[in-house]
């Protein structure tokens, strides 16, 4: 990351590079192409604005890899940011795989054939909205829920050894050796995870270590720019709006360019909540503010594409992201490029380099319907569970089997006796709870449901819980996920002992089990098979909207999965991936279709939510009990968007919390937040991983996902908001209640207030804030 002086530009420029390699070593020539200056990037010692924009090879199908690259070129950006997934190529310990779809390699060289520059991200943890942010899942075979992103050995070995491999595949890919990558990122946002600045060395040392010689670089949100800074290595800030907040705080660490490193254009949806969006024109004015402002920036994402497979991941604390990576991207889901991209286009145009134009667009792929047909087959997923079982006193994590993720059976002899409660000590993700085939209930991990009534028994009945592992969470202290059923499993307080364990493990590609067809429809969870003759082929969305919830195969491939929740009601069925003629398609519905046929439209369902068809939910009986209750501490924020902390008079111990908003500082009748965290009285935050949203008094969940969870999963460019779309509008005060779990020391809390400009509806003004024990 030197800056070259102004006689070693000339040199370069004006000697000619038969002088040149002289007096420059061949590395030290090719190093010299990109450096960090103090004000600019410089590419062979001129000035280079960076417009990049965000893609994910893996989630793009390799046959279309080009047509994206084009239409990212077109729309104006001169670089293409991607992510490696750690767990995509080692995931099973030991084994690497970079073919086919997986061929990184290959992807910087289309870029370099597109005139591309590339800014590479190769973890060790990415986040993205992949499982488990990235990390494979067999790190979780170690014992500990604090050790992964930290120097514990068990995580510093393998990572060290996959960065190695990484530094194998993609080294000669660098500008330093010919390729097209500029700069290479070291981690992912560690200042909103951890404050241990010597994991930062390490992870940077990791890099050189491998053999990148490009310049490195951090990104974070702009509030944890200046408490993550090291030495020696430079800093980019992550926001959706506020550029000159975010130019700011990176002025504080570092003199140099300034980068925002993710730009949001859109935002990833979550099964159960409305599809997001992001504004075209709020965008186009950020961009160019920045551009004005001498700054470079990166989209996220220019071009979202598909968690095919079962890749996607979970927002905290367990949220599970749609299989569609849409993201409301300039460049859509199936590489459209309509209104949002040609607002882009134009609003970068005025701020090319002189003598640089733009290429047009790449025309659309084509588009198929593809008839209705039916499912006439069906295999019980009963049938296609191993013969073998594994035998257990008490379930253990899925992990401790060497099984990474799945469909799994657990079975257990429950004697006669009278009616009660069963209780496990956590369930990961789904389940559904039967007494001799017969279902009585469900296991469900988003809303912390792990006990389940069961009837009275006049003879000895099997219990069996078959259990669905959707996504392991790819954020926060909570990617340590260890899935499948944890004992000890309780029956009336008594454990049940000597369980039968059987599971289909997906493994790394979603690899159907060995299946036995018969003639029409199986009761319960089972795999169904259809098919359709195609004459020709092109891209098409497979309508899922007449099915439960499960995954679904063309052609045994594995498209991803599918929730009849919403807001997806299709899935993206590329071109390439059908065939002239026959296509075969399998379907897992673990709740069983209302309809078991299936059609190819021309255009995806995105936004059509049916909360009706979610599994059953008691209804909350729960109640504020505030009542007499002393506020452990009430006042007023400040106006703006900054971060606040707050210290109350004195620490008070509780389970759980209350936030009460009293009024907004616009007046109107809503209240927001954008993230919710408590002090310890270290002056640290308090672990979030247990907390749970027990009471909110209102929250839009039509217009916009305006979710409680939002206040405390993490992502300051989400929010809880206050119901407004529909009945009445809700009056102040507004509480949102959180259960932490277990008792605490609260010393006071972190508000993050919506972000965006002052403008935006919901900033509270006044508040109070209360500890102990607050809903009965």
């Amino acid at each position: 990351m030197t800056i070259e002086s102004a006689s070693r530009r000339r040199l370069l420029q004006g000697a000619g590079a038969a002088v040149g390699s002289l007096l420059l070593p061949l590395s030290a020539q090719a190093a010299a192409r990109f450096t960090i200056g103090d004000t600019d990037f410089l590419l062979d010692g001129q000035r280079l604005q960076i417009r990049c924009g965000e893609m994910h090879f893996a989630r793009v199908p390799r046959e279309y890899w080009s047509h994206r690259l084009k239409a990212i070129k077109a729309m104006g950006l001169n670089t293409v940011c991607a992510y490696l997934f750690w767990n995509y190529h080692e995931w099973r310990e030991g084994r690497y795989d970079w073919q086919g779809q997986r061929d990184a390699a290959e992807f910087c060289r289309l870029a370099q054939q597109e005139g591309l520059w590339v800014i590479l991200r190769p973890g060790p943890y990415a986040c993205a909205e992949w499982e488990m942010g990235g990390l494979p899942w067999w790190l979780l075979k170690k014992p500990g829920d604090a050790f992964l992103r930290t120097r514990d050995a068990n995580f510093v070995q393998p990572a060290r050894r996959y960065m190695k491999e990484v530094g194998r595949v993609l080294g000669p890919q660098q500008i330093t050796h010919g390729g097209p990558i500029l700069m290479v990122q070291v981690e992912n946002e560690y200042g909103f995870f951890g404050e241990d600045l010597a994991y930062m060395r390490e992870m940077k040392a990791m890099l050189q270590e491998a053999g990148f010689d490009v310049p490195l670089f951090q990104c974070n949100p702009t509030n944890a720019v200046v408490k993550s800074h090291i030495d020696g290595l430079f800093n980019v800030a992550n926001f959706g709006s506020d550029p000159a907040t975010g130019f700011k705080a990176l002025d504080q660490v570092q003199k140099g360019p300034r980068m925002c490193g993710e730009y949001y254009s859109g935002w990833f949806d979550t099964w159960g909540a409305p599809h997001r969006r992001g504004s075209a024109a709020g965008a186009v004015a950020d961009i160019q503010a920045m551009l004005k402002m001498n700054g470079s920036f990166s989209l996220y994402m220019a071009h979202g594409g598909t968690s095919f497979g079962l890749w996607g991941g979970c927002d905290r604390p367990f949220r599970p992201d749609t299989s569609s990576y849409d993201y409301d991207a300039p460049i859509s889901e199936a590489g459209w490029m309509g209104e949002k991209f040609q607002a882009y286009r134009e609003g970068i145009k005025p701020y090319l380099q002189p003598g640089e134009t733009l290429p047009p667009p790449p025309p659309q792929n084509p588009v198929i319907a593809i008839a209705p047909f039916g499912f006439k087959e069906s295999c019980p997923v009963q049938a296609a569970l191993p013969a073998q079982a594994i035998k257990a006193a008490s379930p253990l994590p899925l992990e401790q089997y060497d099984i990474s993720r799945g469909v799994v059976s657990y079975r257990v002899t429950l004697p006669a006796g009278p009616a009660g409660t069963l209780e496990a000590a956590k369930v990961r993700d789904l389940a559904w709870v039967s007494i001799d085939g017969r279902q009585v209930g469900t296991f469900d991990t988003r809303y912390r449901r792990y006990s389940v009534e069961l009837p009275a028994r006049s003879k000895p009945v099997t219990l069996e819980i078959l259990l669905y592992t959707i996504a392991r969470v790819n954020f926060g202290v909570e990617i340590h996920d260890r899935k499948g059923l944890h004992g000890p499993v309780r029956f009336n307080g008594q454990p049940l002992e000597n369980w039968d364990i059987r599971a289909i493990d997906f493994d790394a590609d979603a690899v159907l089990p060995p299946l036995t067809w018969k003639k029409g429809r199986s009761a319960g969870a089972a795999f169904w098979r259809g098919s359709f003759d195609a004459a020709r082929t092109g891209d098409s969305f497979l309508d899922l909207s007449g099915w439960g919830q499960g995954i679904v195969w063309v052609n045994g491939r594995c498209l991803g999965r599918y929730w009849s929740i919403g807001p997806t009601q299709t899935m993206y069925l590329p071109g390439p991936w059908i065939k002239a003629g026959h296509n075969e398609v399998v379907v897992l519905d673990l709740t069983g279709p209302r309809s078991a046929r299936m059609a190819g439209l021309k255009t995806p369902i995105l936004d059509q939510l049916h909360p009706e068809l979610d599994l059953a939910r008691p209804p909350s009986k729960v109640k504020p009990a505030l009542d007499g209750v002393k506020p452990a501490h009430e006042g007023e924020f400040a106006r703006g968007s900054a971060v606040q902390d707050v210290k109350f008079a004195q620490p008070v111990r509780g389970r759980q919390f209350c936030l009460e908003a009293l009024d907004a500082f616009d007046g109107k009748s809503h209240a927001a937040v954008a993230e919710l965290a408590l002090l310890g009285v270290d002056g640290k935050t308090l672990n979030q991983s247990n907390w749970t949203i027990v009471y909110v008094s209102s929250e839009e969940a039509s217009k916009e996902d305006g979710g409680a969870l939002n206040a405390i999963n993490g992502q300051a460019t989400d929010y809880w908001h206050t119901a407004y779309s529909k009945g009445p509008l809700p009056k102040p005060p507004h509480r949102l209640i959180i259960d932490l779990g277990a008792d605490a020391e609260v010393a006071g809390l972190r508000y993050t207030p919506r972000q965006g400009p002052d403008s935006v509806t919901g900033r509270i003004r006044r508040y109070r804030a209360y500890v102990g024990t607050l809903v009965n």
